[in-house]
């Protein structure tokens, strides 16, 4: 689990095949769950300067992999006693979505993002949503953008400080959005469910 507060944005040494090596001064273990740009992955070497992940195929079929090139977000998994703030977030993309407008309003900034509209049914208003592992409030929701209000410090200390018109973003929908979605789906399906029904619902989390 993340929270989707960025702890440091790392430098991308090299991505060959499966593996990509990070620059950092995040002091991680093999086996460490980090997420990076939102995506949780594991550690599979560590280095005096930073560690390497492995992206199955599957994995790089649902990111936005031009953006493991230059700089990206890093966030070390939650530890038991650490404060929570930002969100829950788990680490799993959930969908590509593009900037189609920022707008500078002086104290803030209103980024839309587009993604395909099977999506929006997880996107909540007033709901919590991570894109590239950033932690942000959805304002407003329509048929297949929505919209974000970022502050500037937020601005400044992310990669959100690059991106423009046409940036192409992980997104990590709202996971309580998700789950209720999927047991009302079974539900609908089946006019009782068994506790082995909703046995196998759970698991599937």
């Amino acid at each position: 689990m993340f929270t989707g507060l960025i702890r440091e944005i790392a430098t991308v040494k090299s991505f060959v095949g499966s593996t990509l090596t990070i620059k950092a001064k995040l002091k991680a273990g093999i086996g460490d769950s980090i997420a990076i740009n939102g995506a949780c992955l594991t550690v599979v070497a560590v280095n005096g300067d930073g560690f390497s992940v492995e992206l199955s195929p599957e994995s790089q079929k649902h990111l936005v992999i031009e953006n493991y090139t230059h700089e990206v977000h890093i966030e070390p998994a939650m530890m038991m006693g650490d404060r929570f703030e930002g969100h829950v977030v788990q680490g799993h993309i959930d969908a590509i979505g593009e900037i189609t407008d920022i707008k500078n309003l002086g104290n803030s900034y209103d980024v839309f993002i587009k993604v395909d509209k099977k999506h929006i049914a997880f996107i909540v208003p007033k709901g919590s949503i991570t894109i590239d592992g950033v932690s942000l409030t959805v304002n407003d929701v329509n048929a297949d953008t929505f919209r974000l209000t970022i502050i500037p410090h937020t601005m400044k200390e992310t990669l959100f400080k690059r991106y423009k018109k046409g940036t192409k973003v992980n997104v990590e929908t709202d996971m309580f959005a998700r789950y209720v979605s999927h047991i009302i789906t079974h539900q609908t399906k089946s006019s009782s469910l068994s506790w082995d029904q909703v046995d196998a619902i759970n698991a599937s989390f």
